[in-house]
């Protein structure tokens, strides 16, 4: 079966599932004590993320970093104004001891509503303590993994991987909910074969209705993903997406038309990787959404 051409895809490693990397302590608190493994552990831990084993439990523990900049999301905000989108418009990250909050509430609220996602172990203001999402020893797959090796395989496994995120995201609208940033990267399959999510350092809800925040997530996921649907087969991957949104608001698909139609511009974008990976990208969601809504007219809205 002939492979899909995988181009020069960021392989990032971002995320829940990488390899475990134990701190030592001067005075390792017994396994289950969540709050005094994180005081303890804190102070000695250098990166923003990393795993460590509590007994035969794999935690991670994320710690608060310096205040974000703001001058991206002027730019961002520059271009959501060009394109006359508000679902492009930045969501402020400020990072440092208000995403540790901000991460915390929303795995809290998420996890609630019964959705898969990290359970928080303990919290304090500099740092959190969140579980992992494996089980008896088998770590989840982030999803971006699965799409590389999938493309490897050939378009249909391609297709099938891709459809496993456009279902974990309709599954959490369903819910009545959101994520932060749906990207593939930010997916990760479970032992289990349920999809979970991770990284939620932002509210797009304190910014944008839910409408657009949802629309934000398939936007999202689309962006990280579709330059490999593109080599694939775009008319294929068309037909999934529109499957996948049937159950959507009427709202939500509008939108997502309406974007469809405001970037159809940026499929004029140069291709070559000189001009990034952002542009490439950027290009191939403008193409994809032109075919999809554009060039011919998506399904009827669910009566």
């Amino acid at each position: 079966m002939n492979s899909v051409k995988r181009g020069t895809r960021v392989q990032a490693r971002k995320g829940l599932a990488s390899a475990p990397a134990p701190l030592e302590t001067n005075h390792p608190p017994e396994p289950g004590d969540y709050a005094e493994f994180l005081r303890a552990t804190l102070p000695h831990q250098h990166k923003a993320v990393a795993s460590h084993r509590l007994g035969s439990e794999r935690v991670w523990l994320k710690k608060a970093g310096p205040p974000h900049g703001k001058l991206g999301y002027h730019l961002m905000a520059m271009v959501a104004g060009l394109l006359r989108l508000d679902v492009l418009t930045p969501v402020p990250n400020p990072g440092g001891e208000a995403a540790i909050a901000t991460e915390a509430r929303r795995l809290r609220a998420l996890g609630a509503a019964g959705l898969r996602v990290p359970a928080v172990l303990a919290q304090q203001p500099d740092g959190l303590l969140i579980s992992d999402l494996g089980e008896s020893g088998r770590p989840p797959v982030v999803l971006q993994e699965r799409l590389d090796h999938a493309a490897a395989i050939g378009p249909s496994a391609l297709l099938a991987a891709w459809r496993e995120g456009l279902d974990a995201i309709a599954t959490v609208h369903a819910h009545g909910t959101y994520l932060s940033q749906a990207f593939d990267r930010n997916l990760v399959l479970c032992p289990d074969g349920t999809i979970g999510y991770i990284d939620f350092e932002d509210d797009p809800g304190e910014t944008l209705p839910l409408a657009e925040c949802q629309v934000r997530d398939w936007l999202s996921y689309l962006h990280s993903t579709a330059m490999l649907v593109r080599a694939a087969s775009a008319g294929a991957a068309g037909t999934q997406w529109h499957a996948a949104l049937a159950d959507a608001s009427d709202e939500v698909r509008e939108r997502l038309a309406l974007a469809a139609r405001r970037m159809r511009w940026l499929r004029h974008l140069p291709a070559g990787r000189r001009w990034g990976r952002d542009t490439q990208r950027s290009r191939a969601v403008a193409r994809l959404l032109w075919r999809w809504y554009c060039s011919a007219p998506p399904p009827p809205a669910r009566p």
